[in-house]
């Protein structure tokens, strides 16, 4: 990656998103190793890692730096996506890899940016005097400093495109591509394709609300399952009542609503009121009265 690429004028910028998703990429790797590393841990003692901690973090961080940044002149997010950095302080026109001060003093504003702030806020934490009240107030003014400064580099990066963090802006390093990118080809097919594939997927997810699946399920299996010539008869209803239409299971609290079928009474009670046009998913009757079933009814269910 060090070798020359050409003067500057020809070097392709580097666009918004390649460099952003290259921070993106960084951040889930990190994650990723911290994830596998404290799977390690998981036979141990709960909580051994957590005085450790930030320590452990900045380990892990400086084993990726020295294999990435310091040898490579690129992150893994960078080298992905075919960018390196430049240094852009150079006077020369012709690429130049970032000088040993660069990477080291990338190395301090990164990992130990992130260590300090992390463990100055458990040293702090539990302190009460009044000299180290001040200095952690010293340090949380600092660090909204810093996060203000990183806003204000960001909207100036949106505008002209270079220096995507604050750190990159500070050493004057800049991200460029390793090698001239070449123009994709796509067919007219395909982008067919996908405009129509994308404007079905609209309309589904705008009319999929609209639908009410229950009912609509409800009134299926009552066609499915069609149920004729039973009568209204206290002891028609005690042949059907050994489960509940909805659930399946043993009726809890059993409940009609004035056809053949028991319901329990948190199954008939949740649909009715999330469908006020609820029917019996047995025979398709409506909701005409709810009410509990008689005793002698399963007192004579029991004795079946």
């Amino acid at each position: 990656m060090g070798s020359s690429i050409g003067n500057e004028k020809s070097v392709n910028p580097v666009l918004r998103i390649s460099q952003l998703d290259a921070l993106e990429l960084n951040k889930a790797l990190e994650q990723l190793v911290w994830s596998q590393f404290t799977s390690c841990f998981h036979g141990f003692k709960p909580g051994v890692l957590a005085h450790f901690e930030p320590e452990v973090k900045a380990f892990l961080c400086l084993i990726l730096w020295k294999f990435t940044i310091y040898s490579k002149n690129a992150t893994v997010g960078q080298a992905i996506l075919n960018i390196q950095y430049k240094n852009n302080l150079s006077q020369t026109e012709k690429y130049q890899p970032l000088s040993k001060h660069q990477k080291l003093w990338y190395l301090i504003f990164t990992v130990g940016g992130r260590w300090l702030e992390e463990r100055c806020y458990d040293l702090f934490s539990n302190c009460q005097q009044q000299s180290f009240c001040k200095i952690k107030s010293y340090i949380s003014f600092g660090s909204g400093l810093l996060k203000l400064c990183g806003l204000l580099n960001f909207l100036i990066f949106l505008r002209k495109g270079t220096f995507a963090t604050l750190t990159e802006r500070i050493l004057g390093i800049r991200s460029v591509f390793c090698k001239p990118q070449s123009v994709r080809q796509i067919g007219f097919e395909y982008m067919n394709r996908e405009l129509l594939w994308h404007g079905f997927a609209e309309f589904l997810i705008y009319l999929l609300p609209l639908i009410n699946v229950q009912k609509l399920k409800l009134k299926i299996s009552s066609w499915c399952l069609p149920i004729s010539g039973l009568s209204n008869s206290e002891n028609s209803l005690a042949a059907h009542c050994r489960e509940c239409s909805l659930c399946g299971e043993w009726p809890t609290m059993p409940h009609t609503i004035g056809c053949p079928h028991v319901f329990c009474y948190y199954c008939i009670k949740s649909n009715f009121l999330f469908d006020m046009y609820f029917t019996c998913p047995k025979c398709g009757s409506e909701v005409h009265d709810l009410q509990p079933l008689k005793y002698k009814i399963e007192m004579t269910e029991l004795r079946v």
